[in-house]
């Protein structure tokens, strides 16, 4: 387990539920790119395949926790993107 992969998840999983929670109480999406998010999401799916078949430890918790922020702040921006 790298210390330093650990704490990049951890950042990162501070700012999916604050980006989240912003958007549901602006309900606009004004600035946000849905296309980067894809390729966060991406990114995770990535990472998630790589915990999976080469080397499993607790850092894919951190990976689950983050996508599953980030697709509720994907929903979010389908849901307001009219607002746009």
């Amino acid at each position: 387990m790298s210390i330093f992969e650990a704490g990049m998840m951890v950042c990162f999983g501070a700012s999916w539920p604050i980006a989240a929670y912003k958007t549901y109480k602006a309900k606009c999406v004004n600035g946000k790119s849905f296309a980067f998010s894809c390729l966060i999401l991406a990114g995770y799916i990535c990472g998630i395949i790589h915990k999976l078949f080469f080397y499993r430890d607790w850092v894919i918790w951190l990976y689950l926790f983050n996508m599953l922020f980030l697709i509720i702040d994907m929903v979010l921006y389908c849901k307001y993107k009219s607002c746009k």
